[in-house]
């Protein structure tokens, strides 16, 4: 049997831009993204600290080093930019190596870059 886990999480970095008219998704840094563990077309959740909102929705490459943070698509109508967001993934495991694994937590500095 397999469970969810925690895989990685990028806490707290701030929305820099939200596109409503574009396909869909989130634009993470590369960095970030690196940092993270996270590849592009990776499904995360986002959770919003400003509002409350929850969303789920997949990972695009955003500039290396830039600090872009941007919700793509219907996904913009749910954070302002400034806002504060923390994007969660999660990795299927079984139980076993579950107990085990240690998930990978980044915390940027307020303009989003690593510290």
């Amino acid at each position: 049997m397999q469970i969810q886990v925690l895989k990685s999480k990028i806490h707290r970095v701030k929305i820099t831009q939200a596109e409503l008219h574009y396909v869909g998704s989130i634009t993470i840094d590369e960095d970030l993204m690196d940092a993270a563990q996270l590849i592009e077309n990776e499904k995360v959740q986002v959770v919003n600290v400003n509002n409350g909102e929850r969303l789920e929705t997949y990972v695009i490459k955003g500039e290396r080093g830039s600090g872009q943070v941007c919700l793509n698509g219907p996904a913009a109508r749910k954070a302002a930019v400034g806002d504060v967001v923390i994007i969660i993934s999660y990795a299927g495991m079984e139980l076993e190596e579950a107990k085990k694994y240690k998930p990978v937590l980044i915390f940027p500095d307020d303009r989003n870059k690593l510290i």
